[in-house]
């Protein structure tokens, strides 16, 4: 009878439906990406290419572009951020728990709507001004030099901070439980933005880059000294950065 009322004790986290979750958005986050890359990219002026990520597919409509970017966004975030912040969504109630999820990955819906938009508006810009899109392998060399001193700010500690926060009492009501995944979100946002940058610049549906991002998230959510990490992270970063803009200079 013990192991009985052990394998009772047990149920609810066996039930816990996170890691089957994160699974699937895994698994639906490699075929989106291997779909992705199938449809092939656009050479550009000054020897890069465009990802068609940011344009809309034959007769599809820019409203639908949209969407289909920010559902993929969103399965993507699952796949990505759940295992950094699964332990504070563990919640009795299976309808808090929702709740709070919910919460949390709305914030990242919108910041997938507003990347879709700015990603929209940049690529047509680049389309039209051969000059500025000559540039751009410079640019991105300085936009991950900027990400990765981004690590070393108060900004990033202070979020950080936050996000590592253990929670010692989990609220039980739905709204209650959406608002506490909401603030979460954000914090988590802003402590990730310039890991965020970086999975932007160097691809967004780059399986290998999701790797390292989701890798660098975890350990600086959950080491024993995460704002260490995020610095050693950022170090990599500039380096990362230093090597991109040495290539693209000398490609130039």
């Amino acid at each position: 009878m013990p192991a009985a009322s052990e394998l009772l004790r047990r149920l609810p986290a066996l039930g816990n439906p996170g890691p089957l979750l994160w699974v699937a958005a895994t698994l639906a986050t490699i075929a989106g990406s291997l779909s992705m890359q199938d449809m092939g990219e656009v050479p550009m002026p000054g020897g890069w290419t465009l990802s068609t990520t940011w344009m809309p597919m034959c007769g599809q409509s820019w409203a639908g572009a949209a969407a289909s970017f920010t559902g993929m966004w969103v399965v993507m975030m699952v796949a990505m951020m759940l295992p950094a912040v699964l332990p504070q969504l563990r919640y009795r109630r299976p309808a808090s728990a929702m709740a709070a999820g919910a919460g949390y990955f709305f914030v990242w819906t919108v910041l997938g709507v507003i990347i879709f938009a700015l990603g929209a508006v940049l690529t047509q810009a680049l389309l039209q001004l051969n000059t500025v899109a000559r540039t751009v392998p410079v640019l991105s060399g300085l936009v991950v030099l900027l990400a990765g001193v981004f690590q070393f700010t108060r900004w990033k500690a202070r979020h950080l901070a936050c996000c590592r926060q253990p929670i010692t009492r989990l609220p039980t009501q739905a709204m209650a439980a959406w608002h506490h995944g909401l603030q979460l979100g954000i914090h988590c946002m802003c402590s990730c933005a310039g890991l965020t940058t970086l999975l932007l610049v160097l691809g967004v549906m780059n399986l290998h880059v999701m790797a390292i991002v989701t890798a660098a998230i975890t350990a600086e959510r959950w080491a024993k000294d995460g704002e260490r990490v995020a610095r050693a992270v950022g170090a990599v970063m500039v380096v990362t950065s230093l090597l991109l803009i040495g290539r693209a200079v000398g490609a130039g």
